[in-house]
């Protein structure tokens, strides 16, 4: 046998979740300096790699990771708070303004809370629909992608808990709702990874406006932004009751169609049965960590873990290492717009692309306090 193969069935075994995110930022961390990370702007891609980074640190209080995220973040940031590479029209430039919260708890640098300010009150000004959804992009005029909940949603609540300011969770609320009044299926109980309230793009069914398929990653960033909107939203909220409902009606339709044999849930999510369709690892980590920290909460009924573990174990069986020991992360679908059926099968993949990374170390972050929990209980 060779012997590297060896060497990682025996690792798979050992290690813990936080041992597997550990392992993940590490992969990265060592391949890029934080100041190069891809692309070179302020950018999700970035945003939700060093968000799961700063979860591992909360847990394992491991500086490193910490000052690799202050690092990236110091490297786009002026004197002044302004952020001179980032798309002011594209939500996905938003996101990594998440990363200033902590950085401006533990040092007080009035240039994180400048950035925010800089970041988070061009939402008000947002382009909309006729409705008053967000435009994902600027040159994507009246379309509302699921995607542009996460890259909005969770920085303007707290924006909104943390400064005072809670008509920013009003507003958020809001396109979280019309996304899933006009996005959800009432068959599958799915969400559909696009709006067109004009009909107008090249995609959009002419009589719903809708996307045509649905999407797993586009999917999985809406629960993952609604649990992270509820941590700095209001419980009596107004709209804390349906979202929650919309939540849980999510990933329990989503549970419907995670694969049995792997754990894992389909590039298209309810297609499974087609020969071109194919497994994959992005949607999945956010699935599992959307679910797991849902039961966490206390929005799902603990029975719900095991489809958590399932899909956790399912992600963990196709990692691989390099010649240098670093875990490889497969099957992640590269960043993707909306499309058709053979649009989404056609796309490559990439291995420890940085959203996908970032998607798995938030898995595994989640799965370790379930880890916790899970050994609390079998304590005597």
């Amino acid at each position: 046998m060779n012997p590297s193969i060896s060497d990682a069935s025996k690792e798979l075994q050992r290690m813990s979740p936080i041992d597997w995110a550990e392992k993940a930022c590490e992969a990265l961390m060592t391949k890029f300096e934080p100041e190069n990370l891809p692309p070179e702007r302020f950018h999700y891609h970035q945003g939700v790699f060093l968000s799961g980074m700063m979860k591992v640190w909360e847990q394992t209080k491991d500086d490193r990771y910490y000052d690799y995220t202050k690092r990236w973040v110091d490297s786009h940031l002026l004197e002044d708070g302004r952020i001179p590479k980032f798309k002011s029209d594209e939500l996905d430039d938003i996101q990594p303004g998440v990363l200033l919260f902590p950085l401006y708890e533990r040092t007080g640098d009035e240039r994180y809370k400048q950035a925010l300010y800089n970041l988070v009150p061009l939402l008000k000004q947002w382009e909309t629909n006729p409705s008053g959804g967000f435009w994902h992009k600027g040159h994507y005029p009246n379309q509302m992608w699921l995607d542009g909940l996460y890259m909005a949603g969770p920085i303007a609540v707290q924006f909104g808990s943390t400064f005072g300011e809670p008509e920013y969770a009003d507003l958020l609320a809001f396109q979280a709702l019309l996304m899933a009044q006009y996005t959800k299926d009432p068959v599958t109980g799915l969400l559909y990874h696009g709006w067109d309230e004009t009909k107008a793009a090249a995609w959009a069914d002419p009589d719903t406006g809708l996307a045509p398929e649905f999407w797993g990653r586009a999917i999985g960033w809406y629960p993952v932004a609604l649990l992270e909107m509820f941590e700095h939203m209001p419980e009596d909220h107004k709209d804390k009751a349906a979202l929650t409902a919309i939540l849980q009606d999510l990933l329990i339709a989503l549970v419907n169609y995670q694969d049995e044999a792997t754990g894992l849930w389909y590039q298209v999510i309810d297609k499974g049965d087609r020969p071109d369709n194919w497994l994959e690892n992005s949607c999945t980590s956010l699935f599992v960590h959307a679910i797991a920290k849902a039961v966490r909460l206390g929005y799902l009924d603990a029975k719900y873990m095991e489809h958590a573990w399932k899909g956790y174990q399912g992600v963990i069986d196709t990692l691989k290492f390099d010649e240098q020991g670093r875990v490889v992360i497969g099957q992640i679908c590269i960043g993707t717009g909306i499309g058709d059926y053979a649009h989404y099968i056609a796309r490559p993949t990439s291995e420890n692309d940085l959203h996908g990374a970032g998607a798995f170390i938030l898995m595994c972050a989640e799965m370790a306090l379930a880890d916790e929990e899970k050994a609390k209980i079998s304590q005597p």
